[in-house]
């Protein structure tokens, strides 16, 4: 294959965070011989099937696509061994790849993982870098193997948390870093410079699924991890808490300012280490006591509502001094 040979390309991958990426192929001189996403699903309120997001945009550009439920069928692998890849792309597929299928294409199966692996193999890495309080995030380009993100990384971009990411604002930015990444490892396969590196073992951590129980905001936790949840919670599952007995679901947050924090003091508001209590309310928002500091809530969705501002929701019902 000679340096400026276009590659021929499969491409598998099914939610939004995959549109990028392929979007990426299609604009260079690539060809994209093939697009593999999730078969539809029933969604919204009417249950009706509906495509992924991957498989709406190959359609708009003529590609074939294909959707098996998995790979156990023979037909399945056949078909994909017709296409007569170069390399395969996968982007948060959400099916494991079989041994036989990894190794079909002529140069494997690359995917992008957005995370800077083996920090956060598993499913949700993104949310649970933010959880974790991770100054940095990023995507890596792995060769694929038979494990759970444990191929040998071709690429690594990195890109600052900032603490105003909310994991739906970190899922965009690494989207498209991912496509970039992506782009630049096509171009190192083709000039035959890739330099893979192994993963180290002893600093593997794993990003588990998120649950919608998890999200349940503990107020006797500290300020810290309360706002970092409720950012990395959304937009799923969205981090709630209870009001009169249904949930309130919460979109933003933030710590207080050094300023905010002594007008509390000064007026003799501020109630040390009152968990769940609001202690204020201001035009930003609700002011709420934690295990530790109290925090700033700007955002709050009230059941069978949409998001509101904090303050509109607290102003209307008089919640001041309201424990939740």
């Amino acid at each position: 294959m000679s340096a400026s040979a276009p590659l021929r390309i499969i491409f598998a991958g099914t939610p939004e965070f995959s549109v990028a990426p392929l979007q990426a192929l299609l604009n260079s001189a690539h060809d994209v011989v093939a697009v593999y996403t999730q078969p539809d699903r029933p969604a919204g309120r009417g249950r009706k099937l509906t495509a992924s997001p991957v498989k709406a945009a190959a359609l708009a550009h003529d590609l074939p696509v294909y959707q098996p439920e998995n790979f156990k069928e023979v037909s399945d692998q056949q078909q994909l061994a017709a296409l007569n890849a170069d390399v395969m792309v996968v982007v948060a597929y959400g099916l494991i790849l079989p041994k036989v299928i990894l190794e079909m294409p002529k140069l494997g199966c690359l995917n992008i993982h957005a995370s800077l692996l083996p920090r956060w193999r598993g499913a949700a890495p993104i949310q649970r870098a933010i959880e974790s309080g991770d100054a940095l995030s990023g995507v890596t380009i792995m060769q694929m193997d038979i494990g759970l993100d444990t191929g040998d990384m071709l690429t690594k971009v990195e890109t600052p948390i900032s603490q105003e990411d909310t994991a739906q604002a970190l899922h965009d930015r690494l989207s498209t870093l991912g496509s970039e990444a992506l782009m630049q490892t096509l171009e190192a396969i083709q000039a035959g410079n890739l330099q893979p590196e192994k993963q180290s073992e002893s600093l593997v951590t794993y990003a588990h699924k998120l649950s919608k129980a998890e999200a349940e905001i503990q107020w006797q936790e500290s300020a810290e991890m309360i706002v970092r949840k409720i950012q990395a919670f959304n937009p799923y599952p969205i981090a709630f808490t209870h009001f009169n007995e249904k949930p309130l679901r919460i979109g933003r947050a933030r710590a207080l300012t050094p300023e905010e924090a002594q007008t509390l003091r000064d007026s003799n508001t501020l109630m040390e280490k009152q968990p769940g209590l609001v202690l204020s309310l201001t035009k930003q928002g609700m002011i709420i006591g934690t295990g530790s500091d109290p925090i700033l809530l700007l955002e709050a969705q009230p059941s069978g509502k949409k998001m509101m501002s904090a303050y509109d929701f607290a102003q209307s019902r008089q919640l001041a001094g309201y424990q939740f």
